[in-house]
């Protein structure tokens, strides 16, 4: 087997097992998709998952983890049933993983810490059944609060529900339809119909149903730190005995985060954004409360918003904007006349029915992307270039240079640079079946979508250079953070047990102070680079909507 240390994909198409009943299938991905969710699984899964050339037992075990993530799915074999299950991998929710920051950030703004931790421990874990996310999610606040107070389950199951009911939240398929990944495996006479992935429609009537589950108390403290090994693992085995003997009510329903509908939040902020930097406050929030209002109803790939009344949406305005009827009208006249046309107007009934053009909302976001990169890798001039050519479609260099108002042989260099980058295409026109030069038309033309890909290959290749760095950085920097990270440990050992403060300052010393220099200066590096990534990840996110709103809308 060829060896190839960039990603478990690569490995996966390389990877035939017939003898021992299964084999594994990948999708196409570009090199720069590959790299990058190589190391986004060995960042979080560990390099046991990200390469494949281990032994058998570590190779199920590392295919359970991926499954258990939805990053790999399996279906029937080629073979029929009597053949191997085929896995293939799902490199959109591997590449998922750099958006995870971003969930946990959303849900902790739109439903508090409790949201926060409830979406973090999903995440972390792939599904979970919701009474055991109730428990969790309870113990950790309750460790975290004062002494004597506790966070009641209560509280978790609200925040719970409420996560559901927004679509945060979703059922995973039912076990029945699945099957279970260890009989597909190890079993190589499974019927390919039991072998094959099922997904769940959005017409499915318990998607989004929440289970009864009987569970009343608080959260519970976690044991010391200086609990002998041998207690704290008969006290987990008491615990997991009294979990499995007590029955919930939610047995066999997990719970997913619902990827579909954090991108749908994300999508209607950047557009409400875009209303309130071009026109003003008042039509970002009007555009705002006919998102929310349709947020639930309308599909993750609709090009529009369900068609809104005015007298809708004037009754669902918050009282604190103090809109009345005229100015509503007023506005939702002046958002429809726009020449960015974010809002549409589909009828006259009740008022007017009004929409909200996703996708056109998208292309827009997607070009103010491509030329804002275009003027930061060229220059003004360029970017100038840029845009006459989107808003002209067609032009000659002496149409550029008289529309752009640049001299000729800076407009030609212009134009050959953005041409050998690809941002531009050269279109020729023949007057004459011989395709003469000098009888044929050479015009320049953007292709926005071609350009979008292009650049979010390049956005790929940013985000794994940065990881690449990241990681290059903390091994070059190993034994110091191991150091601090054992006096941080005694810290907090010294400090539970009521230490006096000498002793507290005796191990702070154990740090030198270059070593502490050096440690400050790792830090803020490594938080450049996060940050750096997340950028980068929003531009990504926008150029993949664009990109799948085009092909939905075609």
């Amino acid at each position: 087997m060829q060896r190839d240390d960039r990603s478990s994909f690569i490995y996966f198409r390389k990877f035939p097992n017939p003898r021992r009943g299964w084999t594994i299938n990948s999708n196409k991905m570009t090199v720069q998709e590959v790299r990058l969710c190589g190391l986004l699984l060995q960042e979080h899964f560990g390099e046991v998952v990200e390469k494949s050339n281990t032994p058998l037992d570590l190779v199920k075990k590392s295919l359970c983890v991926l499954v258990q993530h939805g990053m790999c799915v399996f279906r029937g074999g080629r073979r029929g049933p009597s053949g191997p299950a085929e896995y293939c991998a799902s490199p959109d929710r591997v590449l998922r993983i750099l958006r995870f920051p971003r969930y946990i950030y959303t849900a902790k703004t739109l439903y508090g810490d409790t949201g926060e931790l409830i979406v973090e421990e999903v995440l972390q874990r792939g599904h979970m059944t919701m009474s055991h996310a109730v428990r969790t999610v309870a113990d950790r606040l309750t460790h975290n609060m004062e002494e004597g107070r506790s966070m009641e389950y209560s509280e978790v199951v609200s925040a719970f529900s409420r996560l559901v009911e927004t679509h945060f939240l979703q059922r995973c398929p039912p076990v029945a339809e699945v099957g279970t990944t260890s009989s597909t495996a190890e079993a190589p006479s499974v019927p390919a119909a039991r072998a094959s992935t099922p997904t769940l429609s959005d017409s499915h009537p318990d998607r989004y149903t929440l289970p009864h589950i009987n569970l009343t108390g608080k959260g519970k403290r976690r044991r010391s730190s200086e609990d002998s090994d041998g207690e704290t693992k008969e006290g987990k085995r008491a615990k997991m005995d009294t979990a499995a003997s007590v029955s919930m009510g939610d047995e066999g329903i997990y719970w997913q985060v619902n990827f579909e509908r954090f991108h749908q939040h994300f999508r209607d902020q950047a557009i409400v954004s875009a209303v309130a930097n071009k026109l003003d406050q008042t039509s970002s929030e009007i555009v705002r409360t006919m998102l929310r209002m349709s947020e639930v109803t309308t599909t993750p790939t609709a090009a529009y918003t369900q068609p809104l009344s005015a007298n809708e949406i004037f009754r669902a305005l918050p009282p604190s904007y103090s809109i009345n009827r005229p100015v509503l009208d007023q506005y939702l006249s002046l958002l429809v006349d726009d020449p960015m046309e974010f809002v549409g107007k589909s009828g006259d009934s009740g008022g007017g029915m009004y929409v909200v053009n996703l996708h056109k909302g998208l292309a827009i976001l997607a070009i103010a992307t491509l030329e804002s990169v275009v003027q930061e890798w060229f220059g003004s001039r360029s970017a100038r270039i840029f845009r006459l050519l989107l808003r002209k479609r067609h032009l000659e260099q002496k149409q550029v240079e008289d529309f752009a108002m640049i001299p000729a042989k800076e407009a030609k260099d212009m134009l050959y640079k953005l041409l050998s980058e690809n941002l531009v295409q050269l279109q020729e026109i023949p007057k004459t079946p011989d395709h003469a030069p000098s009888r044929t038309f050479y015009l320049y033309t953007v292709n926005p979508l071609a350009t979008a890909r292009l650049l979010l290959q390049k956005c790929y290749k940013t985000v794994a250079n940065l990881i690449d760095r990241r990681l290059y950085e903390t091994k070059e920097n190993k034994r110091l953070l191991e150091k601090s990270q054992r006096i941080e440990a005694i810290l907090a050992s010294l400090q539970a047990s009521g230490a006096e403060p000498g002793q507290l300052t005796e191990v702070e010393e154990m740090i030198t102070a270059p070593e502490r220099q050096q440690l400050q200066a790792l830090r803020h590096h490594v938080n450049k680079l996060d940050s750096s990534e997340n950028q980068v990840d929003e531009t990504i996110f926008l150029l993949e909507s664009y990109i799948n709103s085009t092909k939905t809308a075609h």
